[in-house]
């Protein structure tokens, strides 16, 4: 399955994107903010290709005028959330290398993914979460029209040996429905 947008093609990953998905989530902006260590080398991030990003609605946000894979993006529908959701919902999960950040790439991807999720999949509810301070998550997900829900503290993340606050927000396809309808709303932006 490939969706596309006006500037961006969303995908399966490929192991040929190793080197491109080090090179953004070798970053210490990048996985540390979304709860995952910082990628260490080519390899490490062949192995996150390999077993985490080949799981199904898992996608590599790339851009149409290059071919690189500069984020991703992905849907756990379901039991593969990591918050417990019935069949009829999903858990939304994005992120992008910083050199692209504040270009609405991310936002642009997340109303794709959004379409597909209502549309295809004829999912109720999408889920999105983020992680206090950042600020950048906030943003798309205010933007894509999310709405609060709740907070959870000293939510423990093995992987950062870490405790930390995450902020849990939701649309509903009535909610995205409603959104669609507003002529004037920047959907991309």
């Amino acid at each position: 399955m490939v969706l596309k947008t006006k500037r961006l093609m969303l995908r399966p990953w490929q192991e040929s994107d190793a080197e491109s998905l080090f090179k953004y989530a070798s970053s210490p902006k990048i996985g540390p903010s979304a709860g995952w260590p910082v990628h260490t080398s080519i390899e490490n991030s062949l192995d996150v290709i390999r077993n985490v990003f080949s799981s199904p609605e898992n996608y590599a946000v790339v851009l149409k005028e290059s071919g690189c894979a500069v984020g991703s993006i992905c849907i756990k529908i379901g039991k593969k959330s990591n918050i417990g959701l019935p069949d009829t919902e999903g858990e939304l999960g994005f992120w992008l290398g910083v050199p692209y950040w504040g270009q609405g790439l991310i936002p642009e991807a997340v109303n794709e993914i959004l379409r597909y999720a209502f549309e295809e999949l004829n999912l109720k509810k999408i889920w999105c979460a983020y992680f206090d301070g950042n600020i950048q998550s906030k943003r798309v997900q205010e933007k894509c029209g999310f709405q609060y829900q709740y907070t959870l503290e000293n939510v423990p993340y093995s992987q950062l040996n870490q405790l930390r606050t995450k902020h849990i927000n939701c649309l509903t396809k009535e909610q995205w429905l409603e959104r669609q309808n507003q002529p004037c709303l920047e959907k991309n932006d």
